[in-house]
C-alpha cells in the first residue's frame, strides 16, 4: 500500500485530491520519490533576477527550485511554467527537444501547479523579452496533493485565510511583505533599545502569580510540583526585579497571554515589547516611544509617516501631550478630580445622559468613559497622562496632584499602543494598592491584580526610580500596515473551533 493509499485510511480525499494522489503513485511506479531527501539548487531566483544579464551571457547552467504557480501552459512541444521560491518568480520554458519525451509528457500529465519543482537549465529572454530559465532537466521536490484554491487570484474567504494561513501565504503574495514588514520594525525596535544601552532578556512564562496588568489569566497546572500556575499577562513585575538587582536597562519582546474577548484589536495570545530603565521616569519613556515608533515607521514605509485606513499619521514629531482629567473633562463636560466616589460619578453620568456599560469599581468606570469618549478621537499619535491611581496600581503618584500616577498611553487611530510609568518604588504604598486591588476583585473586577508577596521584598531591597514602558507589536504593525484588524498581522490568530472540519 502506497503513502497515497495510506492516507485514505485516516482521511477522506476529495475528487480533485484522490486525482493528484494517483498522479503521486504514478511517479512512485515509474521509480521516482515524490519527495525527495535533498535538493540541488544553485540559485535562489533573487539571485537568477539580480545577476541575469551576467548569468545569460555566459551562458551558465544553474539549478533552481520552487513551487508551480499560476496555470501550466503546453503548447505542442513547448511547454511554460512559472515558478516561485520565496524571493520572486522565474518562467520555466520547456521543450520537449531538450527535457525528452518521458519528463515532457510527465510535466504534463503527472505535474500540477503548486507542485514543488527544480529546474536545471541556461538564462535566456523570450521573444516577448521575459526572463527565462531554458529547461534541459527536471524533477519534483514535493507533490502537493491539496489543489489551489478555485479562484487563483486570491483566497478571499477572511476566516479561511487565517484558519490556513499557509495556503494564504501560498496565494496572496502581499500577506508575506506584511510578516516581512513585522520582522523589520522589530528589528529596527531592537536596534534602538540596544543602542540605548538596554539588554534582552528573557522572563519566565509560567508564572506562580499572575501580574502587571489588568486582564484575567489562563491557569494550568504542573503536575510533577502539584501547582497550579498562570500564563504571564505580562513581563512587568520580573523585568523590575531585574532592576531592583542592578541591571541599567532591561527589555524583552515577548508572548502574553489574556483569558480576554476577541476583536479587531484583541486576540489571546499577542506579543508585546516592556522595557525599564533605572533612573528614568515617564517622560524618559514618552521620548523613547517617539523614538521607537518613528524608527519602526521608517523601516516599514521609508518614511516618518504612514497611512492608516486613509488617515495620514506623522510619527516624525513630538507627540501632543493631554492629561486624561482635561481629556475627559472636554469631551464629557465631567471632572473626574471632583467626582471622587462610585456613586457620584454614576450619579453624574445619569444627570449628563451619557450612555456608558456601569461598571462596579470607580476605576474601572473612569476608564470607560475614557474609552467611549475620548479613546476614539485619538487619532494622530498622541500621549494621554496622569491617570488616577485607581487605574495605576504599579504607577507613582505625581508629588502635586496624589490622587493621580505619572503614567501615560500612546494612542493612534483610537487604538492603545503603549503604556509606560514612572514605577512605584515605595513597597509600603505598592502593598496599600494591592491591597486595595484585592477589594476591587472582591467587588467584581475579575482584572485587577493579585497581591505579590516575592514583588514587595524586592521593593524592599531598593527599586531605583525607574520609567517603564510596554508596547503593543501586533497593534503597532496593525497601524504600519494598515491593517484594519490585529488577525492580518498574527501568523496564526486564535480562531473558534470548527465543528463540521478536523
Amino acid at each position: 500500500m502506497g503513502p497515497a493509499e495510506q492516507a485514505r485510511s485516516f482521511m477522506e480525499l476529495n475528487d480533485l485530491q484522490a486525482q493528484r494522489a494517483a498522479k503521486l503513485e504514478r511517479l512512485r511506479a515509474a521509480g521516482l520519490d515524490p519527495f525527495p531527501t535533498r535538493s540541488t539548487r544553485t540559485h535562489t531566483i533573487a539571485t537568477v533576477l539580480t545577476d541575469f544579464d551576467t548569468l545569460a551571457v555566459a551562458p551558465t547552467t544553474l539549478t533552481i527550485a520552487g513551487r508551480v504557480i499560476g496555470a501550466r501552459r503546453i503548447m505542442g512541444k513547448i511547454a511554460f511554467a512559472h515558478v516561485e521560491d520565496g524571493t520572486g518568480t522565474l518562467q520555466l520554458w520547456i521543450s520537449r527537444a531538450d527535457v525528452g519525451d518521458e519528463w515532457f509528457a510527465r510535466f504534463r500529465d503527472d505535474l500540477d501547479t503548486f507542485d514543488i519543482v527544480q529546474a536545471t537549465g541556461t538564462l535566456r529572454r523570450t521573444k516577448a523579452g521575459e526572463a527565462s530559465l531554458f529547461v534541459s532537466s527536471l524533477s519534483v521536490l514535493a507533490k502537493a496533493v491539496n489543489p489551489p484554491p478555485e479562484k487563483w487570484a486570491g483566497l478571499t474567504d477572511v476566516e479561511e485565510r487565517h484558519r490556513q494561513r499557509y495556503l494564504d501565504l501560498i496565494v496572496n503574495a502581499e500577506v508575506r511583505t506584511v510578516f516581512q514588514a513585522r520582522a523589520t520594525a522589530i528589528s529596527a525596535m531592537r536596534r534602538v533599545l540596544d543602542s540605548h544601552g538596554f539588554l534582552e532578556v528573557e522572563t519566565p512564562v509560567l508564572q506562580p502569580i499572575y501580574g502587571g496588568a489588568a486582564a484575567r489569566p489562563f491557569l494550568t497546572y504542573h503536575n510533577t510540583l502539584g501547582q497550579q500556575l498562570y500564563l504571564r499577562i505580562a513581563t512587568e513585575l520580573y523585568l523590575k526585579r531585574l532592576i531592583v538587582g542592578g541591571f541599567p536597562g532591561v527589555y524583552e519582546i515577548s508572548k502574553n497571554f489574556r483569558n480576554e474577548g476577541v476583536d479587531r484589536s484583541h486576540n489571546p495570545e499577542f506579543t508585546m515589547m516592556e522595557c525599564y530603565q533605572a533612573y528614568g521616569d515617564y517622560t524618559t519613556m514618552m521620548r523613547l516611544v517617539e523614538e521607537l515608533l518613528r524608527a519602526m515607521c521608517v523601516a516599514v514605509t521609508g518614511t516618518t509617516t504612514a497611512t492608516y485606513q486613509g488617515q495620514t499619521l506623522d510619527f516624525g514629531v513630538a507627540w501632543p501631550r493631554l492629561p486624561m482629567r482635561a481629556a475627559i473633562a472636554a469631551q464629557t463636560g465631567l471632572d473626574i478630580g471632583t467626582l471622587s466616589t462610585l456613586e457620584a460619578l454614576h450619579a453624574a453620568l445619569t444627570a449628563n445622559a451619557l450612555k456608558v456599560e456601569r461598571k462596579p469599581t470607580w476605576g474601572k468606570q473612569v476608564d470607560e468613559l475614557f474609552s467611549t469618549y475620548v479613546q476614539p478621537t485619538l487619532v494622530q499619535p498622541t500621549f494621554i497622562l496622569d491617570y488616577p491611581v485607581e487605574l495605576s496600581p504599579l504607577a507613582k503618584r505625581k508629588p502635586d496632584d496624589p490622587a493621580f500616577t505619572e503614567r501615560f498611553e500612546a494612542f493612534a487611530v483610537g487604538m492603545e499602543l503603549g503604556n509606560a510609568f514612572t514605577e512605584l518604588n515605595d513597597p509600603f504604598d505598592q502593598e496599600q494598592r494591592f491591597l486595595a486591588q484585592g477589594r476591587d476583585f472582591a467587588a467584581g473586577d475579575a482584572e485587577a491584580h493579585q497581591m505579590d508577596v516575592d514583588y514587595l521584598n524586592a521593593l524592599m531591597y531598593g527599586l531605583p526610580p525607574t520609567g517603564g514602558l510596554g508596547m503593543g507589536i501586533d497593534r503597532i504593525m496593525m497601524v504600519l500596515t494598515d491593517r484594519p484588524n490585529i488577525r492580518e498581522v498574527i501568523l496564526f490568530p486564535h480562531m473558534r473551533q470548527r465543528e463540521d472540519k478536523p
